[in-house]
């Protein structure tokens, strides 16, 4: 445990947290939920997926679901570097180093659950050393472990910022050089990022044997590549806007100045809008091409648990609404529209992940088949909120012990 006398050191000098004691509070809290999560993965991983509610029609559920999910979340980390060293971006600097850390978060959290996922997690090295060629998954399994090794060595030197760790001539001298590479981890980021967002929506579009998720292409990228892609960078920002939102409410202070927090929103509608224009193309061209090719009617792609809504709710509510708001001036420019149109456009992404995920395997595609409803059971929900607490926990230290946001003293200037 760390003593409050060497607490106060490590905080650096001239921010304000709150007490130690409401520290550790905070921290046991969010640990309850990695005991949970704990408990449930040694069972898991003793018992086998079994114990889950994933079967032979339901391979993929809740945790890919969520592994596709906070990937694309996490997409505002290489957007943001592309945007901050590629493009110059000077404003988001001042949200850059939050960036990274969930970027970090969000990909390691899904290797973590994809470790139990696999079933037999001993073989994991499988798909590194003897990789299906032909598979896009074996693209994104390599794409995703090199962007998490890109993204540790992004928060290196933020971890390095630390008084503690900064005082030491070496440490500091090595934070400094890692500064200095960063806008070539950014590109390499960047380019990592592109592949496998695209690849993972890839792998749904060429399914032929699932006419939900069965896509026409260019070449030999079936739309859901482009898709994927485009609705990943439109949600990022979007993302990164909500974290930094509940980071100054559980902290009770401004960090970042509300103009950044505004072109955040401007970026994400953007990007959004551009996804609905061809999002809704694609779905029109799906049930009125694509659909009757193949046998099938927009009809049946549908039932009481999986209907229509679903893709209502995706692209109207949670795609053109969150798109107005946030291209809007007069909409965007009030902080309870912007982080309400934020929160949309993130609902949206994750419900476009689960009907790929879910309802590409429910809808019979066999004459002999039926509607299969899948609901992920206690160990499924409980290493899914480890993930989340462990996310929490990591975001918490760093707030704490490292200076993340360069506004806050400014902004902060005169507040006890």
């Amino acid at each position: 445990m760390i003593d409050p006398k060497l607490d106060a050191k490590l905080i650096p000098e001239g921010l304000d947290r709150c007490s130690f004691g409401k520290f550790l509070l905070w921290i046991g809290f969010l640990s309850l939920f990695v005991i949970w999560g704990v408990i449930a993965a040694v069972y898991i991983l003793w018992k086998g997926l079994g114990v889950t509610n994933l079967n032979n029609y339901f391979g993929f559920g809740l945790w890919i679901t969520v592994d596709l999910a906070v990937i694309a979340l996490g997409a505002g980390a290489f957007f943001s570097g592309f945007l901050r060293y590629i493009l110059g971006i000077e404003e988001l600097k001042n949200v850059i180093n939050l960036a990274v850390i969930i970027g970090f978060l969000c990909y390691s959290g899904a290797m973590m659950i994809l470790a139990l996922d696999i079933g037999q997690p001993l073989r994991a090295w499988f798909g590194y050393w003897h990789p299906n060629v032909h598979s896009m998954l074996t693209e994104v399994i390599f794409c995703i472990t090199c962007y998490l090794i890109v993204l540790t060595i992004e928060y290196t030197p933020i971890i390095l910022e630390n008084p503690c760790l900064n005082r030491r001539p070496f440490l500091h001298y090595l934070g400094h050089n890692f500064h200095i590479f960063m806008p070539l981890f950014a590109a390499i980021g960047t380019f990592l990022s592109f592949f496998h967002q695209g690849s993972l929506g890839g792998m749904y579009g060429v399914l032929f044997g699932r006419p939900f998720a069965l896509r026409d292409g260019i070449f030999i990228w079936p739309w859901t590549f482009f898709l994927f892609v485009l609705s990943a960078v439109a949600s990022g920002p979007s993302f990164l806007l909500l974290i930094l939102l509940v980071i100054e409410k559980f902290g009770k202070k401004k960090l970042v100045d509300f103009k950044v927090k505004s072109l955040l929103g401007k970026i994400s509608g953007f990007m959004l809008s551009i996804y609905l224009f061809f999002k809704i193309i694609d779905t029109v061209a799906w049930a009125k091409d694509l659909l009757p090719k193949l046998g099938f009617t927009f009809d049946q792609m549908y039932n009481q648990v999986y209907g229509q809504w679903l893709l209502w709710t995706e692209i109207g509510i949670c795609g053109v609404l969150p798109a107005i708001l946030l291209m809007i001036s007069y909409f965007r420019e009030k902080p309870r529209v912007l982080y309400f149109a934020a929160f949309l456009t993130c609902v949206g992404v994750v419900l476009n992940r689960f009907v790929f995920t879910v309802q590409t395997l429910a809808i019979p595609v066999m004459p002999f088949d039926k509607w299969f409803t899948y609901v992920p059971n206690w160990t499924e929900w409980a290493t899914t909120c480890m993930m989340i607490a462990i996310g929490a926990i990591v975001i918490s230290l760093s707030y704490r012990y490292l200076p993340l946001f360069p506004q806050e003293k400014v902004l902060n200037q005169g507040k006890k």
